[in-house]
C-alpha cells in the first residue's frame, strides 16, 4: 500500500470504468467544507447542499460518470439512532442519490449479525472497478489518510466484504 492525496484519489475515481463501490463506517466526518453546512443543518436550515461548492462538484462528477452508464454504490454503517452527523448525511443523500449514486444503510448491530463487523476492519474504502482499493485510514475521528492497494488478495478480500455489506443492507 501506498499514500495517495485527494487529488490522485480524484483521478481515480473519475478514470472509473464501471463500478465505484464505498463502505463506509465511521460515526462522522470532518471535511472542512462541509462544517458550515452541518451546522446550519443542525440550527434547523435546511438549505440545499448544492451551495457547498465541493458538494456541488461531487454530485456533477457523479451525475457525469453515472449518465455514462458507471455504477456507483455505497453501503453506510450508521448507529440506532443515527449520530446528528449521520441524520444530515441521511437528508443530503437525496441528491447524491439524484445524482445516480445507490445508498444503503446497515445498523452496526445488523453488521455484526452479517459478519461484516468486526472482521472488516475499522477503514472505510472505495473499491473501484474490482480492481483498485481505496482504503481511508482514520488516525484522527473524521479525518482520513489515503492509501491505494493494487495487492490482488486484498482487493479480493475487498470484494467477498462489498458482497457481504450489501446482502447486509439489501436483506
Amino acid at each position: 500500500m501506498r499514500q495517495i492525496c485527494w487529488n490522485e484519489f480524484g483521478r481515480l475515481l473519475g478514470g472509473v470504468e464501471r463500478t465505484a463501490f464505498r463502505l463506509e463506517q465511521q460515526p462522522a466526518y470532518a471535511m472542512d467544507y462541509e462544517a458550515a453546512h452541518f451546522a446550519a443543518f443542525l440550527a434547523g436550515s435546511r438549505r440545499p447542499p448544492t451551495e457547498v461548492p465541493e458538494l456541488a462538484a461531487w454530485y456533477d462528477q457523479i451525475s457525469d460518470l453515472t449518465g455514462r452508464g458507471r455504477r456507483f454504490e455505497r453501503v453506510r454503517i450508521h448507529q440506532d439512532p443515527p449520530t446528528d452527523y449521520q441524520v444530515w448525511v441521511r437528508w443530503i443523500g437525496r441528491w447524491n442519490e439524484e445524482a445516480g449514486e445507490m445508498l444503503h444503510y446497515v445498523t452496526p448491530q445488523r453488521a455484526v449479525a452479517t459478519g461484516l463487523l468486526p472482521d472488516v476492519g475499522p477503514d472505510d474504502w472505495w473499491l473501484l472497478d474490482d480492481a483498485v482499493l481505496v482504503r481511508m485510514r482514520y488516525d484522527q475521528p473524521g479525518i482520513a489518510t489515503l492509501f491505494l492497494a493494487t495487492d490482488e488478495e486484498e482487493v479480493a478480500e475487498a470484494r467477498r466484504w462489498r458482497e457481504i455489506a450489501l446482502r447486509a443492507a439489501l436483506d
